[in-house]
This record gives structure tokens, sequence and C-alpha cells, in this order.
């Protein structure tokens, strides 16, 4: 059979088309992904224009409620920009480290082509000759830096946009920005600097939260109307793989389209802490995600902001804080202001039970400061600082100037490497026995949201020196930590003649539990201690929820002297364990939160502050049984509005003898109650048994742009207090509680 010159122009026809055909398959299915993730940013501005007559149908609520959407996404593309335009600072360090790897590369190259023929080329040679940047003849002496410089001002028109105003021109701009700052520019040997756009990768700034493999996206491929964009995508993410170390990796997702990943040993702390979430770690989406930073969740934290970030030299400075102006109206008059005092609400024979409460200050006006530093490309360095003014000196009082003093809240450094997965804090900051939502991480544990200071009754929390080491898993899903805290023990010595620390005893002996400061320490009572207390969680990140389990070590020590002056010390092993976790009922919407500790010897570590231990008739300290959980839903109404309730609650339990016809311990039943309903009765001991609260409130940002975050939080507080039965009874207390705060953000 004969073949023609048309025949063979037909078969080769044939195949092009059967080669671009796949070639497109794959491209539309990349262009269906894009249209995915587009399609929820831009269905609030496509709504008007498309369906004109349902728009003019809704009234005067609808309109008002697209407003709304109209102008928080406006927000948040502002806050997209900002933080891209910081990114650029970070990508310059990438570009100079990948510059220097591919002209050394280069460097080598070129000396291996002196002793090999142009034949004796490996295969793989015309990829990498796409995608390597070689220096032109005539720029040979130019530096890596010059080079970057060069292409940060190419690439710096990308990152700039004026906010619409407009729907449609919104919904242009979010089009055009979404495609650009998401892309990767094909490389091109003609142009050595655009080779470098394979890199330019945006974090996402809702870090972690679509990401089921436990990887963060740094943007998808971009959909274009070329058949080879999905051969491009994997030759640029094999390049910058191949060349930069690390930087980035592709996957096939579930539905057939390539996608671009950053691997997760990128060290991306600096990126991380310019967007809307608050960590420095990697995380895995567990659907609970960290703080939004512009909570009072992420406040309460240690939140930084993103419109107070500056570099000074090699380092990064990133600024918190807020101004705050909160108060109480209250139906007991307990002076602690907004920082709740459970255990000293008044039984009825105290004048104060029958005295209503008004105070307001702005002591708890808060400051942070983050300094990092990268040590290598897998790991960085950090410090972060927390102050406010609750503390109140000698000469603090209300009646003119107010003049509350500065205090300490957290101050430490962190070291993460992002290759191993390992991680190490060390100084002042949320003990590891704080319940967490996202990792075990700081500045993301997770305490109920209240606008009291104290938080709430049955919260587990302190703040106190320690050094933590923690390592994580799978994809940052399963997390380890063990930390050593500084320990504290505190006394109830109710029975006992106590003098500045010196318990004497039934038998004659003295029991020395505690100790003033001296110094520069304020002359508080300092417990004595033999160890830190040991503490350890682990935590498990699954695509839904947050889930962890502590323990905890603690040893209580004193020193009993006889009355012939020998003496000898005491040590209690004691400690206890418990869990929490964090469920997105609705993700992003409406999320579950539960906490308790139970054990000995452990009751300082609830917000209600009950006691620790005693002393048994030979003086040895005797841990108190204790038991402390929380429960509450919290819910994102609107990007603006957070309302939540929470219950609280922490029990105590008790430890005595008699001796001598005298009663000693706590909660000892022979104790005289009779007195506690009569007032100016001295005949009431009250052991405090039990400590309640619930409460709901809620928190608005009623202004929000570029000038930072204006919010206002009430909340209605009713707690309780329960005592041991005694002679008498086991009376009881009850206190209701308004808190009004207004906060400016200026950083967030």
């Amino acid at each position: 059979m004969k073949h023609n010159a048309n025949d063979s122009d037909t078969v080769k026809n044939r195949k092009k088309q059967t080669v671009a055909k796949g070639q497109t398959a794959s491209s539309l299915r990349m262009e269906r992904v894009s249209k995915r993730c587009r399609k929820l940013l831009l269905a609030g501005f496509m709504m008007a224009p498309l369906f004109p007559a349902t728009a003019q149908n809704t009234g005067q609520a609808a309109t008002k409620n697209e407003a709304v959407s109209i102008e928080t996404l406006e927000q948040e593309i502002r806050h997209i920009e900002q933080a891209q335009a910081a990114l650029q600072q970070d990508l310059l360090a990438v570009r100079q480290q990948l510059l220097a790897k591919k002209q050394q590369q280069s460097t080598m190259a070129s000396a291996g082509d002196q002793k090999k023929t142009p034949e004796a080329a490996p295969s793989n040679a015309p990829m990498l000759a796409n995608n390597a940047v070689t220096p032109p003849a005539n720029k040979v002496n130019e530096t890596p830096a010059d080079t970057h410089l060069a292409t940060a001002d190419k690439n710096t028109p990308a990152l700039t946009t004026v906010a619409p105003d407009s729907t449609a021109t919104a919904a242009t701009n979010l089009g055009n920005n979404s495609t650009a700052l998401a892309s990767s520019a094909a490389p091109n040997k003609s142009n050595a600097a655009d080779s470098n756009k394979s890199l330019d990768l945006v974090m996402d700034p809702f870090q972690n939260q679509s990401d089921q493999y436990g990887m963060a996206n740094l943007g998808n491929v971009p959909s274009t109307s070329s058949n080879t964009s999905t051969d491009q995508a994997k030759a640029d993410a094999a390049f910058a793989s191949n060349v930069g170390g690390d930087i980035a990796q592709i996957r096939e997702g579930d539905n057939g389209a390539v996608e671009l990943f950053k691997h997760t040993d990128v060290p991306t702390e600096a990126i991380i802490a310019r967007h809307a979430r608050d960590i420095i770690s990697m995380t895995a989406n567990n659907g609970v995600g960290p703080h939004p930073r512009e909570t009072a969740g992420a406040q309460l934290a240690g939140a930084l902001g993103d419109h107070g970030v500056f570099n000074l030299g090699p380092m990064t400075f990133i600024l918190g804080g807020f101004i705050d102006a909160s108060g109480l109206v209250s139906n007991r008059h307990i002076a602690s202001g907004t920082f709740n005092s459970w255990k000293s609400m008044p039984f009825k024979n105290n004048p104060d039970y029958h005295t209503a409460n008004t105070e307001a200050s702005a002591r708890y006006t808060r400051l942070s400061l983050l300094m990092r530093g990268t040590v290598s490309q897998h790991s960085t360095i950090s410090g972060f600082v927390e102050t406010d003014f609750g503390a109140g000196g000698s000469t603090t009082n209300p009646y003119e100037s107010s003049s509350y003093i500065i205090r300490l809240r957290q101050a430490y450094l962190a070291y993460d490497d992002s290759r191993y997965n390992f991680h190490v804090l060390g100084g002042q900051a949320w003990s590891l026995l704080t319940p967490n939502r996202v990792g075990i991480t700081p500045r993301q544990e997770s305490v109920a949201e209240t606008a009291e200071a104290s938080i709430l009754a049955g919260q587990t929390w302190a703040r106190q020196w320690q050094v933590r080491v923690a390592k994580d898993w799978f994809n940052h899903r399963f997390w380890a930590a063990i930390s050593i805290e500084n320990p504290a023990t505190m006394y109830d010595t109710t029975g006992f003649t106590n003098n500045a620390g010196r318990i004497v005893m039934p038998n004659g002996s003295t029991t020395t539990i505690t100790s003033n400061g001296v110094g520069l320490t304020q002359p508080s009572a300092y417990s004595a201690e033999v160890s830190p207390d040991i503490i350890g969680k682990l935590a498990w990140d699954p695509a839904w929820g947050h889930y962890e389990v502590v323990g905890i070590m603690h040893m209580p020590h004193d020193r009993v002297t006889t009355a012939d002056g020998v003496g000898h010390n005491n040590t209690v092993l004691t400690g206890g364990g418990g869990g929490s976790m964090v469920l997105p009922l609705i993700p992003k919407k409406v999320e579950l939160r539960l906490a308790g500790l139970v054990g000995k010897g452990i009751g300082h570590y609830g917000a209600a502050l009950l006691p620790d231990a005693t002393l048994d008739a030979e003086g040895r300290p005797v841990p108190l049984w204790s038991m402390q959980a929380t429960a509450g839903i919290m819910g994102h109404v609107t990007p603006r509005l957070d309302l939540y309730g929470y219950y609280g609650i922490q029990e105590s339990g008790r430890s005595y003898f008699t001796e001598n016809g005298h009663d000693y311990g706590y909660g000892n039943p022979l104790y005289n109650n009779s007195g506690c309903n009569t007032e100016l009765s001295t005949a009431c001991v009250g052991s405090t048994k039990r400590i309640s609260e619930a409460t709901i409130g809620g928190w608005w940002r009623f202004l929000k742009g570029h000038y930072g975050t204006v919010q206002a939080g009430v909340q209605l507080a009713y707690s309780t207090r329960e005592a041991w039965r005694g002679t008498g009874g086991s009376p009881t207390t009850h206190m209701s509680e308004l808190f009004l705060s207004l906060r400016y953000l200026p950083f967030q």
C-alpha cells in the first residue's frame, strides 16, 4: 500500500491533537480547581451584577448585609496586600540563597565542561538549562543581592493594589491579584531574572486551614489557556526542589489537579508572623486553627499585630498589645477590680456582702514585642516579651493618680527547627498545663475569652518560668512536650499559729513552709521547694478537633525543727492529670471547648487559687485533693461579632486533725460556722469547698481598618462559693457581676 505525503501529515496532526487533548484535559482540571478557589471570594461581588432584579427585591436589610460583606472583603484584601508587601523582604533573602546555589552549580558545571564534550552531557541537561539562572557574560561580576533587587522591583507592581471603589472594580482587582500573586512565572532562558518568579510563592494568609495533608499551601498552579501549563508547573517545582533545596514540591490532588506546595521543612516563622494568624511553628489543619489575631482569645494568649512589623538589620520586630479601659459593677464589694478573687467572696457576716461595688481602670493595657532572627534555612530564634500595668505598688491608691505599675506577663526565647520539627522554649510563659487549640505552640493557648482579667473559675492556667522541649510528627498532627517549671506550694494553715512562714505545731516543734522575699523581691511568702514541677503533654490534631492529655508531678517540701534544736526535711511526691479538647461544631463559626484537671497538691493551677496543701500533726505536708473543669461554647457570629457562654468549677478536698482540744487543718468539721449568716459575727471559718461561675458575653469589633481595631466587650457573670460543713452548717454566698471593656488594638 502506498502512502502519500498528505497521509503522513494526517498521522502527525492526529498525534499532535491527541497530545493536545491530554494537555487540555489537565489544563481544564486545573481551571476547575482555580475557579472553585476563587468562587467563594468573588461570590459576594458577582451576585449583584448577575442578578440585578433579585438584588433590587431584597430590600433594605439585604442591602445592609451586602454592604457589610463587601466592606469585610475589602478589609481582608487590604490586610493581604500589606502582608504581601511585607513578604517581599523575606522573598529577597530566599532568592539570594537560591541565586548563590545556582551560581555555585553553574561554576561547577563550567568546570565539568572543560573535561567533558558537549555530547557527554547528561540527559536532564536541557531541563536544567531551561530553568537555571546563568549570568550573562557581561554581568559576571553582578552580585546576587543586585540581581535580587532587580527581581524585586519587577515583582513589586504585582504586590500593589488600590482598594476597590465599587463591586465590579473589587471583583476585577481581586481576581487579578489572586492570579498574579499566586502564580509562578515560567522560566525563560533569555531572561535570567524572570526564572526567579518560579519561586515567587505567596503564603496563604489563612495558614493551613484547607490542607488535609499537613502541608502549608503557598499557592496553586495558575490556570491559563496554554496547554503546557501543567507540565510547566511540574518543571518549575522540580527545578525549585532540585536547585533551591527543599523550596517546594508538587503533588497531584484528589481531582487530578497539580498543586504546588511548600515543603514542611521550609522555615516559615518570618512569613506566618505577618499574617492573620499568629503562630511560629507549622501546624496541621484540625478544623480549629490558630487564633484569629483580632479576637479576645488571641489577645489573652499574646497575639501580635500585622500592622506593626519592621526590620532592623537582620532582625524582624513585630509589635502587639492594646489600650484597655475596663470596669465592673457587682452586688458584692471585693476590692480586686476586674481580676476576680472568688475565694474572697464575703459571707453574710461580712458587711461587704451587703455593699455593691463599681470600679474601673486602664491597668490591663498591654504591650508586647516579638524579636525574630533566622539562624539557618531551617531554624529560627525569637524572643517575646509582654507586659501590662496590673501590679499595685506600695503607694498605689485610687484616690488621686491611680498609679498602677508595670508587671511582667511573659518573657521567653523560642528556638524552632522546621527540618526536624523540634521546638525549645525558655523563660516565663503560659504553663504547659494550659490548654492549647492547635499543636503545642506558644501564644496559641485556649482559655475562656472573657472580659474579666482572671479569665474564669475552674480555668487551668499559670504563667511562670519554664524550659520546654516539644517535638511533632506525622505532618504536625501529633505533638509531645515536656517542661520543667517553677514550683510553688500554696499552704492553708487554718488553726495553726503562723509566724511569717514558721508554723508552731501542737507538739512544740516548728515547721518552716515559706520565707518572705528580700532584696529586690517584695515581702511576699515564697514556699520552700526542692524540685521544679515536671509537666508532660501529648496533643493530637486530626482533621476535626484538637485533643490533649497532660500530667504533672509536684513535690511539696518543708522543714520541721524540734524543741531541742534537731531538724529534718519532709518531701511528698504528688501530682495529677487531665485533658482538653476543642471541637469545631461548625468550622470557623462555633466551637465547643472542654478542659479539666484532677489530682493532689495542684490547686493553685486553677483560676480560683484554692490551696495545694496543709500540714499534719507532725508537720509534714499533706496535699489536698483538687478538681477543676470548664466547658464553653464560642461562636463567631460574624467577622465582627463573637458571642460566648462558659461554665467553670473548682473544688478542693480537706485534711484535718484535732489535738489537745484544738482543731487544725483545712475543712475541719469541728470549725465554728454558726455566725456566717450574722453580720459582724466572727464565728465563721468557712473553708472553701467549691467555687463555680456561669457567664455569658460577647465582643464587637465596631471599627476596623488600616488604623487598627476598636472593640467593645460585655460580660455577665454569676459566681457561687460554698464552704465545707462545720459546726453551724455549710455557708454559701453568691455574686453577680457586669464587666465592660473597651479596647483599641493599633497593630491588628
